[in-house]
């Protein structure tokens, strides 16, 4: 686990704040909440999750009972990756952004603190 639940990557045109629970490694987390930051101070969220770990989670639902017993998985700013790791969450933000623009709707906005 790292000092901080929040870790601050500078990546071309953009910071991301990856917020990372407990017990969860930098290097392989599976599942991690990020904050974008676009140079002119607009915010786009994203969730990163790893194909393993998704299928984790739609297992469980089916086991509480959530999303109608496991039927189906509702997260807007959903980015499947093959392998975990900010490393990887990063390349693939920075990919998204390459493709379809920091200014896109690939992701959702969401209003600044302040």
């Amino acid at each position: 686990m790292a000092d901080s639940p929040f870790i601050v990557v500078h990546a071309p045109g953009f910071s991301v704040t990856y917020t990372l629970g407990v017990d969860d490694d930098p290097e392989s987390v599976e599942d991690v909440d990020a904050l974008i930051t676009a140079p002119d101070g607009s915010q786009r969220t994203a969730s990163l999750m790893t194909h393993h770990r998704l299928g984790e989670v739609m297992r469980r639902r089916t086991q509480t009972g959530e999303s109608a017993h496991g039927l189906y998985i509702r997260i807007p700013d959903l980015v499947i990756m093959r392998e975990g790791g900010l490393a990887a969450a990063t390349e693939a933000l920075i990919d998204l952004f390459e493709s379809y623009g920091l200014d896109s709707d690939i992701l959702p906005c969401c209003e600044p603190d302040g």
